[in-house]
């Protein structure tokens, strides 16, 4: 009888990584199936938290189901790319266009496609580190090499524009700036943001700028849109509905261009091709995007004082703050906290079995510091969408667990 080899998976994927959705939710997925009830703090899905999106949305659809039955311009349906051309024209973007914008399945999609455009084997994509993984995974899938720029923790997870410039090489092609930042919660500040497009306007790079939670931000935290700093950067800025207007599984995103395009025809033509190739994004769900970007942003009485986002982020805070050996800088914005456990009290060396551990023992699922292109094993992240009560008895259980973790390490 013939032998046949095995199946295996492209050598492109051998440094990829997406652990959010890796080994730990698979082992959440088998505790479930045994009966297990786990509280799920490590995707921000706001859909499962009881987060809905506002009824305009759903109305625009639903009218519009007869006549989203097939394929839409491969960049997307005019009057969602002329809504958006218009909001940046509200931030400032005055000549931002119709033709300056492309729809996509998410800002997922568009992030690889983005990446697919420009990038040669070899050529480098500086990252944040912390980073939402994607970034990393998408440009090594796509040949480049990303160079992780490192956010400093000791000042509120801000990066440092020095050290991002030195390590700018003939290499570089891109600038990835995700603002507000996942996992951090981290939102820049004005002067940072202007020495980054600086940078990239000196060194001729595209500033890739992910800004999928610009309207979640708190207290006197200023978003600033990096298309807005400089017209001699060629920037392009990601967004979506998935997250400010709670429909993430609607997958509808775009990209908007800005800055000298009269540079950029040829990889502009790339970026057409590869839409082409996919023929269009999700036509029922792109009917959404002109119900969300105009009439009132409901996300606004979410975020303010005494809205259950604000409430729940600075609960969740001040819950882990209170731990034993555990700190953590209060979100500025977007869903997450980036805690860190002290080495002294917590020595951690391997964070992905030590989450698994608290799954395991406790029914409570975070994500591990890791696996967003971190240097060490001591920190975590943890999603703030659940309500009050639910973060107060899910951090009572982390609480529990890292008590009996130190009581252990006590006993040697």
């Amino acid at each position: 009888m013939q032998e046949f080899s095995e199946f295996v998976q492209s050598p492109k994927l051998a440094d990829v990584r997406y652990d959010v959705r890796g080994p730990i939710a698979r082992e959440a997925s088998r505790l479930e199936r045994a009966g297990h009830r786990i509280t799920r703090l490590n995707i921000g899905n706001p859909a499962p938290f009881g987060f809905e999106a506002p009824d305009s949305i759903l109305q625009d659809m639903i009218a519009q189901l007869p006549t989203a039955q097939g394929y839409s311009d491969s960049r997307g349906i005019y009057p969602a790319r002329v809504a958006v051309a218009q909001y940046y024209q509200s931030k400032g973007m005055v000549e931002a266009d119709v033709d300056d914008v492309f729809l996509g399945n998410g800002v997922s999609e568009l992030i690889s496609m983005v990446l697919q455009a420009l990038l040669a084997p070899g050529d480098e994509v500086l990252i944040p580190s912390p980073d939402y993984p994607l970034w990393t995974g998408a440009t090594k899938l796509c040949g480049g090499t990303p160079v992780h720029y490192v956010c400093d923790e000791q000042n509120n997870w801000w990066p440092d524009p020095e050290e991002i410039e030195s390590k700018v090489t003939d290499r570089t092609k891109a600038l990835v700036l995700i603002n507000p930042n996942n996992p951090t919660g981290a939102v820049y500040p004005r002067e940072i943001l202007e020495a980054m497009a600086d940078i990239c306007a000196r060194h001729n790079l595209m500033l890739l700028a992910d800004e999928i939670y610009e309207k979640i931000t708190y207290d006197d935290a200023e978003m600033v849109n990096a298309c807005t700093l400089s017209e001699d950067v060629l920037t392009i800025t990601f967004s979506g509905l998935s997250k400010i207007w709670r429909v993430a599984g609607f997958r509808s995103g775009w990209i908007y261009v800005s800055g000298p395009k009269h540079r950029a025809r040829n990889y502009l033509e790339g970026l057409e091709l590869l839409m082409n190739m996919r023929m269009c994004a999700n036509v029922p769900a792109q009917h959404g995007i002109q119900a969300a970007l105009g009439g009132h942003q409901s996300i606004e009485d979410l975020v303010a004082p005494g809205g259950r986002l604000y409430e729940q982020v600075h609960a969740a805070h001040q819950l882990l703050s209170d731990i034993e050996g555990v700190q953590v800088h209060p979100a500025q914005g977007a869903l997450y906290l980036f805690p860190r456990l002290d080495p002294e009290i917590y020595p951690i060396e391997d964070d992905e079995q030590f989450v698994i551990e608290l799954l395991r023992q406790k029914q409570i699922l975070v994500s591990h510091g890791r696996a967003f292109n971190w240097e060490d094993s001591q920190h975590f992240r943890l999603v703030a969408l659940p309500a009050v009560d639910e973060l107060e008895a899910a951090l009572e259980g982390i609480a529990d667990y890292l008590a009996e973790y130190r009581d252990a390490v006590a006993r040697g």
